[in-house]
């Protein structure tokens, strides 16, 4: 990731917390994540490797974009000490944020999600939900 990209997302994060924009902390990510209102979870690279593994494994599953960030970031452009998962929900917001992204692999789930459809879960099932 690159010093321009790293200031930049160190800059519209803290603006999405203020916004509230963001979920914190792993039960409350991993809870936004199997709701589906997360767009993207960033993950501090410090993180232990359950944690590490929990996010993966959730993220892949639910098609959510993991990024991992520099030691320490999560937590300085949140103003909140020791936050090392952030989830933000999904919007305007989550979309600038996934734009600042694009050039970087995310860890798990697509690079891109899939736009969410109401009935998605219907159509899989090879039914139609009737409005």
């Amino acid at each position: 990731m690159t010093e321009q990209t790293l200031r930049q997302l160190h800059g519209f994060l803290g603006l999405c917390g203020r916004a509230g924009q963001t979920t914190l902390g792993q039960d409350a990510c991993v809870d936004a994540v199997r709701r589906e209102t997360a767009a993207l979870v960033l993950m501090d690279e410090g993180s232990a490797p359950t944690t590490r593994k929990r996010f993966t494994d959730s993220c892949f599953s639910h098609r959510v974009p993991l990024y991992g960030v520099p030691r320490g970031m999560i937590a300085q452009a949140l103003g909140k000490d020791g936050r090392m998962t952030v989830a933000v929900k999904r919007g305007g917001m989550a979309q600038k944020l996934l734009e600042l992204l694009k050039d970087e692999t995310p860890i798990s789930g697509p690079a891109t999600p899939e736009p969410q459809n109401r009935n998605h879960n219907a159509k899989h099932a090879g039914v139609q939900a009737v409005q």
